[in-house]
């Protein structure tokens, strides 16, 4: 799986909320946010603030995962938010470029999933 990271410009914290933005003024659905550092600390453990943010837009994805089923692995979409071990704050998604090649997407049917790096980018402030 082919991976793609942006440094970001401010905390786990202000980047969700900032990506939370942009999803909603995209008029994107919102489906969760996995607060992975959240529920390692409910298990007794400690993790660097890890959030999964689950977004996407069914009239997008639904066609998508009707024409190829098994795209329903990677939708919806997901930007992982993480804090590494020198304390950077890294806002991290799949390629859009791998997906399209292990799913067969035409360009056509890759265009809707292509906003997950503009979205990634803008949250990191790049």
């Amino acid at each position: 799986m082919e991976i793609i990271t942006h440094d970001s410009a401010g905390s786990v914290a202000e980047t969700l909320e900032r990506l939370k933005g942009l999803i909603t003024a995209k008029g994107l659905n919102l489906f969760t946010v996995i607060e992975h550092d959240v529920a390692a600390a409910a298990a007794g453990l400690s993790m660097r603030p890890t959030k999964v943010v689950i977004f996407g837009s069914p009239a997008a994805g639904t066609p998508l995962m009707i024409a190829v089923p098994l795209l329903a692995l990677d939708l919806p979409l997901k930007i992982l938010i993480w804090q590494d071990a020198s304390g950077r704050t890294r806002v991290s998604h799949d390629d859009v470029d791998a997906l399209q090649k292990r799913h067969g997407l035409t360009d056509e049917q890759a265009a809707p999933l292509r906003g997950v790096g503009i979205l990634a980018a803008a949250a990191a402030g790049a």
